[in-house]
């Protein structure tokens, strides 16, 4: 057996796989591998399960939250224990005994890489891995910052920053509320991207980064899940072995579609070592001896070479471009992600993976005599080909891009910095009497809304190449901040022209119209939204609240009495209305009416110890106390640890003379309080 040697036409080093005299396995065609049509149906499964969840939570508004890896960061950041944090908990486990088989056989960005790399081999396009020392740990970085960094912000660097004043301002976290449980969710798509994001990240994350980094580059170089998945993989007993039967053919090399030199590894350490194997098993299906099997025993961590010397890894690039390049991945990524507030993490990652490879193939187009990509020629011998100019016409188009896009991520920032220290409470800015802005604040909310401004659509005025919505927004908020009251209205009703109708935009509309004395306009704008949108249920709490705070509770009866006659509402914002609607009765005297809606929005969610708290008070007011305690006990059950509860229920006792009770729960209140630090 021997190993070949070559130079090609174009002037690169081509290392074939091993030679194998005739007859053996190396004369033999590579058979199809039956594990990659098995793998196929799996992952095509689990796309199923998927898009059947989605139409469940439209169908019904309520499901288990999304089992998305991602979501984890919710458990991390805020204590929210999710359906997504369990099943990354449960990945990570099995890593550790069968290795990073989730990667292959349940990933659905593995799929889409998959699908784009058979179409691309039926198109005759064989994308050649990038190899890279320093881009391979970028999932890594990603992971701990995903995963680890909201922990560290939270009680390391926040704290900090308070004590030193040299640390600039920082964003607050979200207040902590211990740990908590969210594994059912009515908000389904609350984390993810829509469809104008949606499908250019599986453009970029599924097509481009294949085309650019080889089979799997997105796994490689941008996914932050595999950056856990790679190191656990390394301690896994279970993994591709090998028998003495193995002739290192070379087919399983082949056919991995993860990169992974599988002929030399299963020589030099009798198993497949890399933690890049996802366990595919196409390798073993086509063994021709089926010398190849995934089996259990010593893990990659103890591995040793037992047949020469260890082989050692071909990458693309010099040690100063490794430095140069990872440092421009940086670039771009930071350029990217969150630009126009639309491009997230991950799409930024795949990115700046493609453009690193752009960048360094431009280099070496300039740099060496002679240079290919996909079997076009680039560069031949010293001179351009008409493909080389293309190319570098290409890099030059992408390098201008992503400077334009690193400028605007950079005003962005900016103006999102100077937006932060405008500190002023919603309830102070729509008060009958607003604050003014300090000087200093002042300055801030100027230079933000500047920056804002500039980072804006080229259509809108700004320098930006892309919709930024978001940037109406926050130049309405701060102009109201700064007491234009109307230009704010103005711009939020230009904002509903352009981008939609929104919930949480016409509340603020109605504030903008109320701060200016316009209380009428304001309830006849809210009255219209609502006859176009009777599902805007917070739009019509606010109007049936105004009726009352004018006296005026017949009509805000009447404003949720014809909402709820509308057939459109889900049961979530039928059940909102009802709530609201049974304060109303109960403020309007209307008692039995009052406390027959409350009991029934029990029926529908009975373990909503408010709704109970609201009955007992409703049972008060109509002086049956006996049934007030009745209800007040069900609240207490539903939320023991609740002190305000509590000593309502001892106060209603005790009026009732059952002092031992009474007492009984008021030092349980005090108990509560005081292990509450209160």
């Amino acid at each position: 057996m021997a190993s070949t040697s070559t130079t090609s036409s174009a002037g690169e080093r081509v290392v074939s796989l091993p030679v194998v005299t005739p007859g053996s396995a190396a004369g033999r065609t590579i058979r199809r591998s039956r594990s990659g049509r098995r793998r196929a149906i799996v992952l095509a499964i689990v796309q199923i399960l998927m898009i059947a969840h989605f139409i469940q939570w439209r169908m019904t508004g309520r499901t288990i939250s999304p089992v998305e890896p991602s979501e984890s960061m919710e458990a991390v950041g805020h204590g929210i224990i999710n359906a997504g944090a369990i099943f990354f908990a449960l990945a990570l486990l099995s890593t550790l005994l069968l290795g990073r088989w989730f990667c292959g056989w349940g990933c659905h960005v593995v799929m889409l890489q998959d699908l784009c790399g058979w179409i691309m081999k039926k198109c005759g396009i064989r994308p050649r891995p990038f190899r890279s020392r320093l881009l391979l740990y970028v999932p890594l970085i990603l992971a701990l910052y995903m995963f680890v960094w909201p922990a560290v912000y939270r009680w390391g660097v926040v704290p900090l920053a308070a004590k030193l004043s040299f640390i600039p301002d920082l964003a607050a976290p979200a207040p902590w509320h211990g740990v908590t449980w969210a594994v059912v969710t009515t908000d389904f798509w609350q984390t993810f991207p829509g469809v104008l994001i949606a499908v250019p990240f599986l453009l970029i994350c599924g097509f481009a980064t294949v085309y650019f980094l080889g089979a799997k580059g997105f796994c490689t170089y941008g996914c932050p899940y595999g950056g856990f998945f790679a190191p656990l993989e390394q301690y896994s007993s279970g993994r591709i072995r090998v028998t003495d039967a193995c002739e290192h053919c070379g087919h399983c090399t082949a056919v991995c579609t993860s990169n992974v030199r599988v002929h030399e590894e299963v020589r030099a350490y009798g198993m497949v070592v890399d933690p890049g194997c996802m366990k595919c098993l196409d390798c073993v299906s086509v063994c021709p001896n089926d010398a190849l099997y995934f089996g259990f025993g010593r893990p990659a961590t103890r591995r040793g070479p037992i047949n020469g010397a260890e082989p050692r890894p071909n990458f693309d690039l010099t040690i100063a471009e490794e430095i140069v390049f990872a440092l421009l991945f940086l670039a771009v990524f930071l350029a990217y992600r969150g630009v126009y507030d639309a491009i997230p993490m991950l799409m930024a990652a795949g990115i700046a993976g493609c453009v690193t490879f752009i960048g360094w193939k431009a280099w070496r187009v300039v740099r060496d005599e002679s240079e290919s990509f996909h079997r076009v020629r680039l560069k031949y011998k010293g001179g351009l080909t008409r493909g080389g100019l293309v190319f570098l016409a290409v890099a030059g188009i992408v390098g201008l891009l992503t400077l334009h896009t690193g400028y605007i991520r950079t005003t962005q920032a900016a103006a999102e910095r100077a937006d932060r220290r405008v500190t002023v409470p919603r309830s102070n800015v729509f008060s009958g009497s607003p604050t003014t802005l300090s000087p200093e604040m002042q300055a801030d909310a100027d230079r933000a809304i500047a920056g804002y401004r500039r980072a804006r659509f080229i259509g809108d005025g700004g320098h930006g190449l892309l919709p930024y919505p978001e940037a109406s927004l926050r130049i309405a908020w701060l102009l109201a901040c700064k007491h234009e009251f109307a230009e704010a209205e103005t711009r939020l009703h230009g904002y509903t022209e352009k981008y939609g109708v929104h919930e949480g935009i016409c509340l603020d509309i109605a504030a903008l119209m109320r701060v200016q004395l316009k209380e009428r306009e304001a309830a006849h704008y809210e009255r219209q939204i609502i006859a176009e949108r009777p599902n805007f249920v917070r739009v019509v709490d606010d109007l049936a609240l105004w009726y009352e705070g004018l006296g005026d509770v017949g009509n805000a009866i009447a404003v949720c009495e014809e909402v709820l006659a509308a057939e459109t509402l889900g049961a979530e914002e039928r059940l909102y209305v009802m709530r609201r609607l049974s304060l109303l009765l109960l403020a309007g005297g209307r008692l039995d009416e009052g406390i027959a809606l409350i009991e029934r929005t029990i029926e529908i969610d009975d373990q909503n110890p408010a709704a109970f708290n609201q009955l007992a008070r409703a049972h008060v007011q109509a002086g049956n106390a006996a049934a007030a305690i009745t209800a007040l006990e069900h609240a207490v059950a539903l939320a023991p640890e609740s002190p305000e509860l509590r000593d309502e229920l001892a106060g209603l006792l005790e009026s009732l003379g059952r002092s031992a009770e009474a007492a009984e729960h008021a030092a349980e209140a005090a108990r509560i309080r005081t292990g509450d630090g209160g």
